[in-house]
């Protein structure tokens, strides 16, 4: 890794959202020696300054703007993306410039300067509905979206690019919730957890979709900071021993729960703190979601080759939110 004398430069781009916001946060915190870039086309993420970094407007679809805002970066944490399934339903040109496109611009400056680069993609809408539990990066991608289509198109062209070029992590992630703070604002996402969460203060009751048994495996977003804070690290030191190529890692959680359950284990907890809610099952709009009854993921590559695995759980996070909430009212 690159000593304190020359300090490494790592860039981020989706600085201004939910997960790179905390990456930035979490990497100015662990290494305050090292040199950040952070920049976002603020589509979604609305974050324009993390401590005394402002986040620079930049579209990563522009590639000469891209790479003028990336030169000297050593490491590249892509999260840039159009994230959401029905966004990706909605805006299939964008989807398709962004998550594609926009991909290919960032892994073509990482082989032309051989900068690392991460790249992460959702568990669940890539792999479909898998069969063989657990689930690791080796399972077939079998896209059930466009999403979903579009962040394996992003995949391929890493690895591709990657090979004999630099060294790449893939992020196979799960299903994200909870929230942070960046300075006085904080930065959520309408993530299934945090969606209950927040129903519980409202008259309408927490809604799961049919079957209800369909399961997920939920990860905190600061467990996913920290994941690439440690795949920083560790790009550094391949990079330097001159290794090149794609690894793909499990960023997921040992808690694979039924949407119901979570549901059932939030209205739990606010019956705990004397707010009753009611658990209603709905009509599923999304016909072609996992409809799998357990999802558990094999982490222990994260673990082995970056020493990372989660630390906050879904039923300690979900009573942290309902006090903040519950205290946000009272003042």
């Amino acid at each position: 890794m690159s000593n304190t004398d020359n300090p490494p430069t790592i860039a981020i781009t989706g600085a201004a959202g939910y997960i790179g916001s905390r990456v930035v946060k979490d990497l100015q915190e662990t290494h305050p020696d090292w040199e950040l870039i952070a920049l976002d086309n603020f589509y979604l993420g609305d974050v324009k300054q993390i401590g005394d970094l402002v986040v620079e407007a930049v579209d990563i679809r522009d590639r000469d703007a891209l790479e003028a805002t990336l030169s000297g970066a050593d490491v590249v944490l892509h999260l840039a993306a159009i994230s959401g399934v029905d966004d990706a339903i909605e805006n299939p040109d964008l989807t398709y410039e962004v998550n594609v496109q926009g991909t290919n611009n960032v892994a073509w400056f990482c082989r032309k300067t051989g900068a690392g680069m991460v790249f992460p993609l959702s568990m669940a809408t890539t792999l479909g509905n898998p069969d063989e539990f657990p689930i690791t990066t080796d399972h077939e991608r079998d896209p059930m979206n466009w999403y979903g289509r579009s962040k394996v198109l992003g995949e391929q062209a890493v690895e591709t690019y990657a090979e004999g070029a630099f060294p790449a992590h893939l992020f196979m992630k799960s299903n994200l919730y909870g929230e942070h703070e960046i300075g006085d604002q904080v930065v959520s996402k309408g993530t299934v957890i945090n969606f209950f969460v927040d129903r519980v203060f409202t008259e309408d009751p927490l809604t799961v979709y049919e079957p209800g048994t369909q399961a997920r495996n939920y990860v905190h977003v600061n467990d996913v900071a920290r994941a690439y804070v440690k795949s920083a690290e560790k790009l550094l030191e391949q990079r330097e021993a001159g290794e090149t190529g794609a690894t793909a890692y499990e960023i997921a959680s040992d808690e694979d729960p039924s949407v119901m359950s979570v549901a059932k284990t939030v209205q739990e907890i606010a019956a705990e703190r004397g707010i009753e809610t009611e658990v209603t099952l709905v009509e599923n709009p999304r016909e072609s979601e996992s409809m799998v009854s357990e999802f558990g993921i094999d982490t222990s590559k994260a673990k082995r080759e970056l020493g990372w695995e989660p630390e906050l759980t879904i039923e300690a996070s979900v009573r942290r939110l309902l006090e903040k909430r519950t205290a946000q009212l009272v003042n």
